[in-house]
């Protein structure tokens, strides 16, 4: 490994350039210090005029995403999310993991939202984009206020992060569980520990997500486990231990997603291999390739998660393999619409 310490707790190695910017970000001979290299988390409060966003196109499970952060602290190389931070006039590099944009006022348009009144409940994925539960949420809380409402006005959510703080709400999640309004997601995508302190630098650890997921279940919260992303090379041989292992720990269903590098993900996750697995850099990024045509990025979901080639079958049969043994029976339940009320928050309040 190289410059492993100078990037520690961080997965970009240097802000890459912004498409959207007329200036560019350079590296320096002044960037070789730590201090310099390892940039503080700034909380920037922002006030956007929805938080609802209405999902698109058939590879998505559900029609609504919600994110109350933009950006994420978590430092995932990998991030498919990257890119979106360069709208608000950021890298998708060292900012953002580092610029964090808290929508403060998600909570009142959110209300606004459920108060509509041709709106028809339909499951909201908390988040779509970047972490709900990311290490300044212990702060803001603005997650917890959210699930609050979805409580109050009886509607459904489904919950996915990299971060065990999602039990800090187990209050609110018993609650929207006993009436079938919620269910959550554990990203995991190795169970190395090692692996897990580079590959996303600052999510709970390894252990932390597994007690998670038992508490979420044994207080029979709804709980699903997304192996995602496989990077053929790194993570891609542990799959049926990851399936053994989540399976034991009361997982009712998983899911899994190909990496595809597309637009800005390609230059930040070439810099953190180089910093971190120079040894395999190339046969990661060839096997990668390998996954879609010859590219390292595929923008379509479905065709990115389909992938093709030997590999792509290879990692396909695995998990197919991995159903059979560890979910044989596994369901995950459908969430209800039918106890949604837009006025039924505003009812309880009067008494």
């Amino acid at each position: 490994m190289i410059r492993n310490e100078k990037i520690k707790g961080q997965g970009a190695v240097e802000n890459i350039h912004n498409r959207f910017a007329k200036n560019r970000y350079e590296t320096t001979i002044y960037q070789d210090d730590y201090e310099e290299t390892v940039a503080k988390t700034q909380i920037l409060e922002v006030f956007p005029k929805t938080i609802v966003n209405e999902v698109k196109g058939d590879s998505s499970p559900f029609i609504y995403s919600m994110n109350p952060y933009q950006g994420c602290e978590h430092g995932c190389a990998y991030c498919y999310a990257r890119p979106t931070h360069q709208y608000w006039g950021y890298s998708a590099g060292i900012d953002f993991e580092r610029i964090i944009l808290a929508k403060k006022n998600a909570p009142e348009l959110l209300e606004k939202f459920f108060k509509k009144k041709r709106h028809k409940a339909s499951t909201i994925s908390l988040s779509g984009n970047t972490d709900c539960y990311q290490p300044i949420e212990r702060k803001l809380q603005i997650t917890r206020k959210l699930l609050q409402l979805c409580l109050d006005y009886r509607h459904p959510v489904s919950v996915i992060t990299k971060n065990a703080l999602v039990i800090r709400d187990l209050d609110i999640l018993t609650q929207l569980a006993e009436k079938e309004l919620v269910s959550v997601s554990i990203s995991m995508p190795t169970i190395d520990e090692e692996l897990r302190r580079v590959l996303e630098p600052r999510t709970s650890s390894v252990k932390t997500k597994l007690n998670a997921l038992k508490t979420l279940s044994e207080n029979k919260i709804p709980t699903h486990v997304m192996v995602a992303p496989i990077i053929p090379g790194l993570n891609s041989s542990e799959i049926l231990n990851v399936l053994k292992t989540i399976s034991e720990n009361g997982a009712m269903a998983f899911g899994y997603t190909l990496v595809g590098l597309s637009d800005e993900v390609e230059p930040v996750f070439k810099d953190w291999l180089e910093a971190h697995f120079p040894d395999r850099k190339e046969k990661v990024l060839n096997q990668i390739a390998s996954l879609h045509n010859g590219n390292l990025g595929e923008r379509n979901i479905a065709k990115r998660n389909q992938g093709n080639g030997h590999i792509a079958k290879m990692i396909h049969d695995t998990f197919s393999l991995g159903r059979k043994k560890y979910f044989p029976n596994s369901k995950f339940p459908t969430l209800r619409t039918d106890l949604f009320d837009g006025t039924k928050a505003q009812q309880l309040s009067l008494f």
